[in-house]
């Protein structure tokens, strides 16, 4: 944690990134809800504001990693605010961009732009790998020649006569299919994702894959998500305090007020 100093006397600073984390969470909240009680999805939203749902849902989760600088995070809050029916501006001044402050927020509307690379390096790299390959088949050429002069009985060429670069490639193809397929076999199961919003303070604990990643009491309006890779169990003492939507469907009442609930949601497999 950092320190200053304030007249001989230390405290405890909060940083700007923990403000702008904990201010986004608070917003994201409030715009789902604002769009859960609309009936609107991601994907009308992207319509309506141009930007793209990868964005949108960050805001919503206050994944903070996901988006762009403040200043812009600050445009993107005030798009969406506008597209829900809210004072954008006035909504958006409420996420701190520390030293952008002085920015007009108006020109969060222009796109970030993208730096323009001049890879001259990369023809470095070119002719590098284009005189190794050369130089690989010239040696293998010889290699073949030397072969055919010393034994012409021998119709195959033995492991000592292929060139070290040659066995380099082979392992590395077997390592590049290995890891492909490790790949597909992931990938044959889409993850889980589900959001929930507290219509009243609540006792939850949430585990994936088996492993317990939330278990207290949240207050009424918090909005959190968690994700797994294969099974997510919900469970609370006041299931009609809390709305629970499943891979960004519509959010749905767990049960009745004041009774003890337990939802499990298992990860579908790809098709």
């Amino acid at each position: 944690m950092r320190w200053f100093s304030t007249k001989d006397n230390q405290e405890p600073a909060v940083s700007l990134e923990q403000q702008q984390a904990e201010k986004l969470t608070e917003i994201g909240a409030q715009l789902w809800a604002s769009r859960q009680e609309k009936g609107l999805s991601l994907e009308e939203v992207v319509v309506m504001t141009k930007i793209s749902k990868r964005l949108l849902q960050a805001i919503e989760e206050g994944n903070l990693n996901d988006l762009p600088e403040p200043v812009y995070i600050q445009g993107l809050i005030r798009q969406f605010a506008d597209a829900l029916g809210f004072n954008g501006t006035e909504f958006a001044s409420n996420f701190p961009i520390g030293g952008y402050q002085r920015v007009n927020i108006e020109t969060a509307k222009k796109p970030i732009p993208i730096p323009q690379f001049r890879p001259l390096h990369l023809y470095v790299v070119y002719i590098v790998l284009i005189v190794s390959a050369v130089s690989g088949l010239s040696q293998l050429m010889d290699n073949y020649g030397l072969q055919a002069n010393n034994s012409e009985t021998k119709p195959t060429l033995d492991k000592e006569s292929v060139p070290l670069a040659e066995l380099t490639k082979l392992q590395q193809s077997s390592q590049s299919k290995t890891a492909v397929n490790a790949l597909n076999t992931t990938q044959d199961v889409q993850p889980v994702q589900i959001g929930v919003t507290l219509k009243a303070s609540s006792w939850i604990r949430v585990v994936a894959d088996g492993k317990t990643e939330f278990e207290g009491t949240l207050p009424q309006g918090t909005h959190r998500t968690w994700k797994a890779q294969e099974q997510l169990t919900v469970k609370t003492d006041n299931a009609g305090g809390v709305l629970m939507s499943v891979n960004q469907q519509e959010a749905k009442q767990m049960g009745e007020l004041g009774k003890v609930e337990e939802v499990k949601i298992a990860a579908k497999p790809r098709f």
